[in-house]
């Protein structure tokens, strides 16, 4: 940190953002119960960095189907990847992490699993400054009490999609065909 001529203060950290995608979007749809709920990146993580830098942002996620306009989004604002991870995110988050810890300031864990506090305790002792970002009502209490600092994610970061409604649609064109003449003479 260096001082400004006019006394003010300016934060010179560099932050890494590592995602548990699976725990982040189970805490999300059990607090919404709607499954086409999504986090909505544009606002959470200018709140999480505060006045500090993004040195990455790298979204785990289990399993092959992973949206492919999240990972154009995460990448054209955010430089950053998505991760296919073959089962849990928490090995692959917790390499990246360490591999990250020489690296950055702070590294801010997007999970409330309980599986994290040991990394939490390690990166620590590595001298990195470790937050947590998760829903508070399915976040390990171990967790936090492990951590630098903990931000609540809340309803204000997340969105609901609207689902669009054509099988109404596609049932009427059917009940279309079957009165047209040709339909009928066979």
């Amino acid at each position: 940190m260096s001082a400004t001529e006019n006394g003010t203060v300016l934060i010179s950290q560099s932050v890494a953002i590592l995602v548990d995608g699976n725990n982040i979007e189970r805490s999300i749809h059990s607090e919404t119960n709607k499954p086409n709920t999504m986090l909505n990146f544009d606002t959470l993580v200018p709140r999480l960095l505060g006045n500090r830098g993004l040195n990455r942002l790298v979204y785990f996620r289990e399993g092959k189907q992973i949206s492919s306009k999240l990972k154009e989004r995460l990448h054209s604002n955010y430089h950053g990847s998505v991760r296919p991870c073959r089962k849990s995110a928490d090995i692959p988050l917790s390499i990246k992490a360490t591999q990250l810890a020489s690296k950055v300031d702070t590294i801010i864990i997007m999970s409330g699993d309980s599986d994290f506090v040991e990394l939490v305790s390690h990166l620590k002792a590595e001298g990195v400054r470790v937050e947590i970002a998760s829903v508070p009502s399915t976040t390990s209490k171990l967790l936090t009490g492990e951590a630098d600092y903990v931000h609540e994610i809340t309803r204000d970061d997340w969105f609901t999609l609207e689902t669009k409604k054509t099988t109404r649609k596609k049932s009427q064109r059917g009940k279309q065909q079957d009165k047209s003449p040709e339909s009928k003479s066979g």
